[in-house]
């Protein structure tokens, strides 16, 4: 069985890195959507460029245009899945920390649920 990419939600069901994917441009989200095919069909062999392991379980897939560097944060749940946590632009050469606590709170509400 291959992996699958799921979502992050919140109590309400919204999805907040679905949101973010939605109000990119098209060809950006294309490029992520793509480095998901990858994610799914590597699972955990998948490296860089595409995947950067960043902490606790925690990866980051990447893409970029002339626009933007742009990031969405991840780690690998039971049932072969990936739990996208967020998503963001990138702005520094570092990933934000609180990009990083923001995922690891998701996370943790998945894994304790």
């Amino acid at each position: 069985m291959d992996w699958e990419v799921n979502y992050y939600k919140t109590e309400d069901n919204e999805s907040p890195v679905e949101e973010w994917l939605d109000s990119l441009d098209a060809k950006v989200r294309a490029k992520i959507f793509r480095n998901f095919d990858l994610l799914e069909k590597f699972a955990l062999n998948l490296k860089e460029p595409y995947v950067k392991p960043l902490e606790d379980k925690l990866y980051e897939i990447r893409a970029k245009d002339t626009k933007g560097i742009y990031r969405v944060i991840y780690f690998a749940f039971t049932g072969k899945q990936f739990i996208m946590l967020n998503g963001f632009t990138k702005k520094t050469q570092k990933t934000p920390r609180k990009e990083i606590e923001l995922a690891k709170e998701r996370m943790k509400e998945i894994i304790n649920e």
